[in-house]
């Protein structure tokens, strides 16, 4: 057999196809949290009568403890073993799902801030550990398309997560406005509040007992030792000289991008839709609904394309074809600047399947070659999830303008999502040109 036909799962070997399982499972898992919290902060808005600055203190909380525990998550896993290191997200995901309950009991808002606290910590030590243990599970040369399987689940974690946070939270609170809730005694507020609390924590809970059970599989499951020989900690040594690593820094870079332009059009869709869709004649309610059933469809075709874009990684070069997608989603979001109506619509849509790609492998690229510093490495590759709230709320300045250059302004907003696709393209180049040589 040659290196070519080698399975991806197989090394020295060994056959990794249960811990690549388990492991994988994880994917699916922060997938789910990531989409049944968006919705989150129209909710708690609605149940608590806030405004929606203060419901966005969720995606606070949230992105929060992805940047706050990603270099402590890679200390604790350089110190211990990747395995080590899933565990013990996966506990900190459960304890941060489970502490609803008592956060209903205390019918305030801010212990479910840190109730989502803890549970992102899990969730950026699961990503930390998950991403460069799935890269050790095989052949170096198979790494990224290894990856890129793996990630296949994640968004099929998100569909879920989206499915779960419609209709077993949204579609079951009370459908009073929250206009309507401010008019209520306090004692009429109370008895609402309480009740879609109730129903807002249900599915946490759930969770929560499904990751309880994920970890006591894990915990007993004889997992590979892959990247754990090293245990010591030489932070600042270790950082600096990954920064020295040019493909790793500029991944980094490419990183925040993309999670960037990633969330801006999963976020904003909605907004173009219901544009498009009030331009129809159908109201402002009509139109929010059915445009979150095209934000739907763009989850569903971006994971059909992430299982297509694994395929052809097996052909194609990885920063070849991150490069070309990079070029089609450019393309396409031209065409949702230029082109109004339902083909704008289409095109922010189609989107999706470009953008597939890019988050495993831009990942798998910047750690190549990197050995144990995988470990800190991943948690560069973690922290630059914070491109998805630092880039949103720009693109929301503008789009607030409601006319730029005498377009509507949530076309006009699209210029910053284009301008993250340049970036990675030209990473995708530059990776090209240096594994070509």
């Amino acid at each position: 057999m040659n290196n070519e036909q080698k399975p991806i799962l197989h090394k020295d070997g060994i056959s990794y196809v249960v811990p690549f399982i388990l492991i994988t499972s994880c994917f699916a898992l922060w997938g789910f949290a990531n989409d049944i919290t968006n919705p989150m902060v129209k909710a708690f808005s609605k149940i608590f009568r806030m405004s929606v600055t203060d419901g966005a203190l969720v995606q606070l909380a949230f992105y929060g403890g992805y940047f706050v525990m990603a270099f402590p998550a890679a200390m604790f896993i350089r110190k211990y073993s990747y395995k080590a290191g899933v565990l013990m997200g996966l506990g900190l995901y459960a304890a941060g799902a489970l502490m609803f309950f008592p956060a209903r009991m205390t019918g305030d808002y801010y212990p479910f801030l840190i109730a989502y606290f803890i549970l992102t910590c899990g969730l950026s030590f699961l990503e930390t550990s998950c991403n460069p243990y799935i890269l050790s599970m095989g052949e170096e040369k198979t790494a990224t398309r290894r990856l890129n399987l793996a990630q296949c689940f994640n968004p099929m974690g998100s569909l879920a997560g989206m499915y779960v946070a419609m209709n077993f939270i949204q579609a079951r609170l009370n459908p009073m406005s929250t206009e309507e809730r401010a008019l209520l005694n306090d004692t009429d507020f109370a008895a609402m509040r309480n009740s879609d609390l109730g129903v807002l924590i249900g599915p946490y809970l759930a969770i929560g007992i499904v990751i309880a059970i994920i970890f006591c599989v894990i915990w007993f499951a004889k997992m590979p030792k892959n990247g754990d020989q090293s245990h010591d900690i030489h932070f600042s040594h270790t950082i600096r000289r990954i920064c020295q690593v040019k493909h790793y820094r500029e991944g980094v870079i490419a990183q925040f991008f993309y999670v960037g332009v990633q969330i801006m059009c999963w976020t904003f869709i909605i907004q173009y839709g219901t544009r498009v869709f009030m331009n129809e004649g159908m109201t402002e309610l009509e139109a929010e609904v059915l445009s979150q059933r095209y934000n739907i469809v763009a989850m569903a075709i971006f994971c059909c394309s992430r299982f297509i874009c694994t395929y052809f990684l097996k052909f194609v070069n990885a920063g070849t074809l991150l490069a070309l997608c990079a070029i089609a989603g450019a393309c396409l979001i031209c065409g949702v600047i230029l082109i109004d109506g339902r083909v704008g619509l289409y095109c922010l849509v189609a989107v999706s399947a470009c953008m597939s790609l890019m988050f495993p492998t831009i990942y798998g690229i910047a750690l190549q070659g990197m050995g144990d510093d995988a470990k800190f490495g991943a948690a560069g590759l973690i922290m630059a999830i914070l491109g998805g709230s630092v880039l949103p709320p720009l693109q929301a300045m503008l789009i607030d303008k409601q006319t730029l250059f005498d377009m509507p302004a949530v076309n006009v907003s699209f210029i910053l999502p284009l301008f993250c696709f340049l970036v990675i393209i030209a990473y995708g180049w530059r990776t090209y040109q240096r594994t070509k040589a």
